[in-house]
């Protein structure tokens, strides 16, 4: 099918919605403030979504996305030693799903110096290690919504992934699925990492599902010449899918 569309989308202002105290930036699903040490990232409310330039999609899975980044953030601060933000909070006001945290200070790893990335790589590789040993026989983030990485989303019209079949075994590690390097916030300084950020899309996979995106600039998606793995992940979620006795039914 179709891929909605292959671009992350971008963070632009939008007419209305830039008026509010700590805004900092509106994308086309997402509002993002600051006030003092906390970090507020919301879902757009149905009435705020408007079309940019060449339109765009209708927001998919905006709500659930950051109920499984928040559940994320408890699990990893729980099970590991990996930096990410504290959680203060989350919470659904007037059709807005909100996650607040610190805010972190620091650079993205995508604005260093190319010849001071391969430190913050090699301690980056050592926390997604700390990922790999989380496993589970169940696919999904931690409360059990399945968020598929956003390059499956393009290729499939499909959001309910619900009735995925478990393994045997618990051969499933954990992935964070858009590992990109504007989601290494970095201390510019020291060149330590001062939190990993954006977890909305991640959970239990194949350890095939992590594409090391953060080993060039760009988006979570394949680019030029690189291979594009999309189909063969969504093929995988496709081939776990329990029957559905309704799907495909038709009411006389």
């Amino acid at each position: 099918m179709a891929a909605r569309f292959r671009e992350q989308p971008p963070l632009v202002p939008q007419l209305g919605l830039a008026s509010e105290e700590g805004w900092l930036a509106t994308s086309t699903d997402r509002k993002y403030y600051r006030r003092g040490n906390a970090f507020i990232k919301r879902c757009l409310r149905d009435r705020e979504i408007v079309p940019g330039p060449q339109g765009c999609p209708y927001p998919r899975l905006r709500k659930e996305s950051l109920k499984n980044e928040a559940a994320t953030l408890r699990f990893i601060h729980r099970h590991t030693e990996i930096p990410v933000p504290l959680l203060f909070c989350d919470f659904e006001d007037d059709d807005a799903y909100h996650v607040i945290t610190e805010y972190v200070e620091g650079v993205s790893m995508a604005d260093l110096p190319d010849d001071q990335k391969p430190v913050v790589m090699d301690e980056l590789e050592g926390h997604l290690a700390q990922l790999k040993r989380l496993r589970s026989h169940r696919l999904g983030g931690p409360t059990g919504l399945v968020i598929p990485p956003y390059r499956v989303l393009c290729e499939t019209e499909r959001d309910d992934w619900s009735r995925l079949r478990p393994a045997d075994q618990p051969e499933y590690v954990f992935c964070h699925n858009d590992c990109s390097q504007h989601n290494v916030i970095v201390n510019p300084d020291t060149l330590k990492i001062a939190a990993i950020v954006d977890w909305e899309y991640a959970g239990f996979y194949p350890e095939w599902f992590e594409f090391p995106f953060y080993k060039r600039k760009g988006p979570s998606v394949a680019l030029d010449d690189e291979e594009d793995d999309a189909t063969r992940l969504l093929s995988f979620l496709d081939s776990q899918r329990e029957p559905d006795p309704w799907e495909g039914h038709r009411w006389e």
